[in-house]
């Protein structure tokens, strides 16, 4: 056996990441060919080519018994990683065949079975997706969701109904009735857990749903403590942010639904706030849902104090990451009073300061455009603050603040040529009222002109308007991080604060992959079980993405789903010379890049390989 390095590139930071692959030579005819029977990883504790020559050879020696000719003293350390993975690998399925690796298929499909068929016959039947359903089964084993709902003592019933809607949200997030569809009609997950698709209807979706909103907060505690400890993470920074989502209908008996500030920019449709905390690798360890009117800023004290309940944080708590619209001074008072150190961004720009001695460190952000930043001093407060300015967004402040003032005076020319129109607005209160209204709509702009009236007998004669002279540079680009944290390293604050993009990108894979948006149940009982279930399914696909990234494949979800779905179950149909029909129940074999993701995460490929079913004439 050797060992085969692969590189990935991140797309976003241009990074290029090694992994290691397991790999074995066997002939295949007169050719000969590399299989591979484990990936390994990054093995950055491994140095030197010798060192890793030596581990796939110590592997090898686990595995299948090798006598080495020539014994080395091998490094302990060595020594423990051949037997961990080695012991992985056996565990996946793999048995030493004559030196080789093969993989373990049921004694029954190895034998020969030789029949007269009817070729003419063969018919292909009951086509359905499994890749996709049999990749989220495998992350659901491996967070223990199966087992915890079994010891709530829920029935083997309950729980095969909530694991297939759970993971049907996550492949074909739509209603439950679209998805009880999906499941009769077009996909294998029914069949993973040996139920008949056609027995699954929209009500014990709807059950199952509402089931798992009961246990919720169990539900979180546990998801949180296990991706903890497979991924072996501390949770020593956490981030807090709320989204919302809109309604379709009028939910008139509703007691969450509220009109309020719609981030799709739905003013005509009711809202319910969604608010997670969320590690830095992306995994949920708390939600809530609010009312859709409430303020972002009046949602943090609920939260709080569940914060070390929900992570994994131990002898001291974790740092508080939060945006401007949660960083008020009592929030950030409070956080402050229960001993948590924080990171926000602040709500105003200061006026009275000064950079400080050491001056500013010159960085880049993901898009490699430089930043500045440096401590601001004189600063009449107990928080420290951390002058940010960037060069681009104040290019992009300009452009927007020059669009605005476009758009400004354009609605002025209309207004002022409405004067000297047949049946335009004429009358001074009236004209003042539209003014009003572009005031009200444009302020970043209203501020830069000074608008003059001429009026006659209450009717408008004229309106004109100049533009101020430029003030002196207002701080475009620049903003101040705010943090008690007694760091005297710009970068690493800074770092810290960056991690607030993590949940963001959350919120992304929810509203679009995943189809939180828009919410269509009436009662508020659904509508709960209906978020619940989508940050659920996130728990899924994170598992599945942070385990891939780790080895460099950064795939979005809706990919990973689109590459998975090639692998298909499908059923031949055939007849006997001796009159009886033949079925026989096949999965096909992963393409490449299937089977490369299944081999990162080191999931079986394979639901089954082989039924077979004989019926009489």
């Amino acid at each position: 056996m050797f060992l085969k390095a692969a590189d990935k590139k991140d797309k976003n930071t241009g990074k290029v990441y090694r992994y290691y692959k397991l790999c074995e030579s066997y002939r295949f005819g007169s050719k000969t060919r590399h299989r591979c029977v484990f990936v390994l990883g990054k093995l950055d504790e491994i140095a030197t080519d010798s060192d890793k020559k030596t581990l796939a050879d110590r592997i090898e020696y686990y595995l299948c018994g090798n006598h080495e000719l020539y014994p080395v003293e091998i490094p302990d350390f060595i020594d423990k990683m051949a037997r961990q993975y080695s012991s992985q690998i056996k565990a996946r399925g793999f048995t030493a065949n004559n030196g080789t690796m093969t993989d373990v298929i049921p004694t029954k499909s190895r034998e020969k079975d030789f029949q007269q068929v009817d070729l003419s016959s063969f018919e292909l039947e009951n086509t359905r997706e499994i890749g996709s359903e049999w990749l989220c089964k495998q992350a659901v084993e491996q967070l223990g969701i199966e087992k915890f709902l079994s010891d709530l003592g829920w029935s083997k019933f309950q729980v095969d109904t909530a694991l297939i809607h759970l993971i049907s949200r996550a492949v074909f997030p739509a209603s439950e009735h679209k998805t009880a569809q999906w499941i009769q009609e077009n996909s294998s997950v029914a069949e993973l857990f040996d139920r008949l698709p056609e027995d699954i209807d929209r009500f014990q979706l709807y059950r199952a749903s509402q089931m798992l909103y009961k246990e919720k907060s169990l539900i979180e505690k546990h998801l949180s403590v296990k991706t903890s400890e497979l991924f072996d993470l501390q949770d020593k920074i956490i981030l807090y942010d709320l989204t919302n989502t809109y309604f379709e209908g009028r939910k008139a008996k509703s007691t969450v639904a509220r009109f309020g500030r719609s981030k799709e920019k739905r003013s005509d449709a009711k809202i319910v706030a969604l608010a997670l905390v969320v590690n830095i690798e992306g995994f949920v360890k708390h939600s809530h849902i609010y009312r859709g009117n409430i303020a972002d800023c009046k949602t943090l004290g609920e939260t709080i104090d569940s914060l070390s309940e929900s992570t994994s944080s131990t002898g001291r708590k974790p740092v508080v990451v939060i945006d401007a619209g949660i960083g008020t001074d009592e929030n950030l008072s409070m956080l402050k009073t229960k001993q948590y150190s924080y990171v926000s961004v602040s709500r105003t720009k200061l006026k009275n300061y000064s950079i400080s001695e050491t001056g500013t460190v010159q960085i880049e952000d993901n898009r490699k455009h430089s930043i500045d930043i440096s401590w601001a001093e004189n600063v009449s407060s107990d928080d420290r603050f951390l002058y940010v300015h960037s060069e681009m967004k104040a290019i992009k402040e300009t452009s927007m603040e020059n669009r605005y003032c476009d758009r400004y005076e354009e609605e002025l020319d209309n207004i002022a040529r409405a004067i000297h129109k047949k049946g335009g607005t004429k009358r001074y209160g009236k004209v003042m009222e539209r003014i009003g209204r572009i005031k009200e709509r444009y302020p970043a702009a209203n501020k830069y002109y000074e608008i003059e009236i001429a009026e006659k007998d209450g009717i408008a004669v004229s309106v004109t308007w100049k533009r101020k002279p430029a003030p002196t540079p207002s701080g475009e680009g620049t903003y101040f991080i705010r943090t008690n944290i007694e760091q005297t390293d710009e970068k690493l604050v800074w770092d810290i604060y960056n991690t607030i993009r993590q949940i963001e990108g959350v919120f992304r894979v929810l509203k679009t992959d995943l189809s939180l948006r828009p919410v269509f149940h009436k009662s508020d009982e659904l509508t709960m079980a209906h978020l619940f279930l989508g940050v659920l399914a996130y728990s899924i696909v994170n598992t599945i993405r942070y385990t891939l990234k780790q080895l460099g494949i950064n795939h979005e979800w809706r990919n990973v789903v689109r590459i998975m779905n090639s692998q298909k179950a499908g059923t031949i149909v055939m007849d006997q010379k001796d009159g009886k029909k033949v079925h026989l129940r096949l999965c096909s074999r992963p393409i490449n890049r299937a089977k490369e993701i299944y081999e990162a995460l080191n999931y079986k490929p394979m639901p089954f390989y082989r039924k077979k079913f004989v019926f009489p004439e």
